[in-house]
């Protein structure tokens, strides 16, 4: 904002003294924010886009299968005890 001000208050090489209305301030604040408005909704449109690509590229790469892989069993034993039967695994 200061810096606006002071480009706005040199001309050329020689230094003019403006009155810089409130009127004009607020103009420029508008104008600054809308523009800033501006940056921010084509950066989130990118974004937007950019995750959407990734999306697509994700869903084309085929998920692989899950590799065939021996697996252990347990060697589990029945032992009675009384009316019961309690199996201990190893």
């Amino acid at each position: 904002m200061s810096a606006m001000l002071v480009t706005a208050m040199l001309s050329g090489s020689a230094v003019a003294a403006q009155i810089v209305s409130p009127a004009n301030r607020n103009n420029a604040l508008v104008r600054q924010n809308e523009l800033q408005m501006l940056e921010n909704r084509l950066r989130r449109q990118q974004y937007q886009q950019q995750q959407q690509q990734f999306r697509a590229q994700d869903r084309e790469i085929a998920p692989s299968q899950r590799p065939d892989v021996q697996q252990m069993r347990p060697t589990c034993q029945l032992q009675r005890s009384g009316s019961r039967y309690i199996s201990t695994c190893r």
